[in-house]
This record gives structure tokens, sequence and C-alpha cells, in this order.
């Protein structure tokens, strides 16, 4: 899925390629697509006769912006945004083309279907779902160390699933929050509170770091992800620990290693991240371990 550097990347790609064209009417080849509203027709008679003003950004969603109205669409797996001449052959998956009066159209292609349309009015976007409840944007300047711990609270929360939680931090995706840590030297399982403030601080530099690394390479291309014109990002070369199990690490050389945590494939350097000993993880060894020499001591009974 693509992620808040690879979505500024769209986002900055597509307001240089359709800002200012005028919509003369919309196709709409995959209904469920559309959310808000639902029908096609309503959807593309909504949007016929207005011109794209400018793109911006909410976390991972793109907010197209209209005279009059305001397009939010998530690309989700595979979606992707592409500016073509009306004479060029329509690819498959082509699931929402708009036409400009200029000959070129906006195609709109997923091959996974889990994209997403929104109509609002504009500023009723921010106040509805599905952007009402994204929590604070990493590349803001308003994203300061005092936002970032105002953001967590106290939560005893592991941090890698804590930081993925869009309603906290948004854009954050497992590429970016296994560079993350990694970079502040953190290791996923560690619980929120029981980070220092040092610690803290190391890892608000290194969201921001990372980020801004990515944004200017042009996002990572992992899968299938390519910008607006078709362009494949270059962040993936510059990756130390995300999709490298059993390689070195970049900064000591022990291989890095890959586990799971909160459902999602983790990739971590055993030395450079050390796994928590204290708080929530010992607590849960602890209470364990009891249990394991009860098995134990059944087994040494049975002459096992």
């Amino acid at each position: 899925m693509p992620e808040l550097p690879e979505v500024e990347t769209v986002r900055r790609t597509l307001n240089q390629l359709i800002a200012g064209k005028r919509i003369e009417r919309v196709t709409v080849n995959l209904p469920r697509i559309l959310q808000k509203p639902d029908d096609p027709l309503l959807f593309a008679a909504e949007l016929e006769g207005r011109t794209f003003q400018s793109v911006e950004r909410r976390g991972k969603f793109l907010r197209l912006v209209l005279d009059g109205l305001v397009l939010v669409s998530h690309l989700r797996m595979e979606g992707r945004y592409g500016l073509y001449d009306k004479k060029e052959p329509q690819e498959l998956h082509t699931h929402v083309i708009f036409h400009f009066t200029d000959g070129t159209e906006l195609r709109y292609k997923d091959v996974r279907q889990f994209g997403t349309m929104h109509l609002f009015l504009p500023g009723e976007e921010l106040q509805a779902p599905p952007l009402n409840k994204l929590g604070v944007e990493p590349l803001d300047e308003r994203f300061t160390l005092d936002a970032f711990r105002r953001a967590l609270g106290n939560r005893s929360t592991k941090i890698k699933p804590l930081l993925l939680n869009q309603e906290v931090v948004v854009g954050l995706g497992n590429i970016y929050v296994d560079e993350a840590l990694h970079s502040a030297g953190i290791h996923p399982e560690t619980p929120w509170n029981e980070l220092k403030r040092k610690e803290q601080e190391n890892l608000h530099a290194a969201i921001v770091e990372t980020l801004s690394s990515a944004v200017e390479a042009g996002g990572s291309s992992i899968k299938s992800y390519v910008n607006g014109q078709g362009e494949m990002g270059l962040f993936q070369h510059s990756l130390k620990a995300y999709g490298r199990t059993g390689e070195p690490c970049r900064n000591c050389g022990t291989p890095i290693e890959k586990s799971v945590v909160g459902g999602r494939g983790t990739h971590v350097c055993p030395k450079c991240q050390k796994q928590p000993r204290t708080g929530n993880a010992a607590n849960g060894s602890a209470a364990r371990q009891p249990r394991r020499n009860a098995v134990k001591r059944r087994l040494d009974g049975e002459g096992l």
C-alpha cells in the first residue's frame, strides 16, 4: 500500500499535470470505487464542467480540489492515476476516467479494486469520514516533539502498532515504521511509555528524516508503485531494515531478522534494536514462566 512518501509524490506529480484542466465528462467503469455519492450518474453529473484547482494530501489520502467540490481519493493497495491522450488505448482495470476539454484524460487504474472516492463540499471533507479521525501529520511544521508526545500520550502499546495507527500519526505504514525504528535504535515491541525522553526525541527525528528522504527520492517502488507519470521511486535502494532479511545491518553488520509484530512482518537488527526486557514484554514472559515450569515438571515426572 502506498504510504505518505508515495502519496505525496503522486500529489506533486498530479498537481503539475491536472491543475487548471476542465472536466468535460466522467466515465465510471467500476461503481464500487465510488463511496459518496455511490451513484455513478450523480457522481459524474456533479463533476462535469468543473476545473481541478490543486491536488493536496491528508495522510495517505489525496484531496483533489475543484471549483466548488473536493474529491477525496485513497489508492489503497495498487490504485494509480495517469494522464493520457484520449486516443491512447485504455488499459485493463481502468475504472474511472475524467475526460478533459483539451483532449487529455485522467485515468484511475486499480488492479485490486480497493481504492475509494468521496465527493464533498469544500471544508466538509475534514469533518466527515474518512478524514475526520486522522492523527497528526509528520511532515507538518506543527509536528514538534511535544506534539508527537501529546499524540501518543502515555500509552503502553508496543511502539510499532501504535505508529501504524492512523488516528495517532498519519501516513506511516510498514516500510517507514521499520525504517524509522531502525534509525532510532528502538525495538518495535518496546512499549511507548517505557521509552526515555531521549529515545522519544530520536524516534521523532527519525520519523521526520526517514519520510523527508523518501519523499525526495520519490517514494519506494517495492511492488507496483509508480507516480502519475509512470516513474518508479528510488528510496527502496536506501532501505536499512525493511525487506532485508538475512542481509547485514548497514550500521553493525549483524544480519537483519524478520518477525511478526502486531500482525505485520517486521524487520529489525537484533544488535542495534535491543528487545525490551522490562515492562509489558517482561510481564508477559513472567506470566508464561509458571506454565512452562509446570509442563517441564510433568514431562520430567513421566520420564520424557
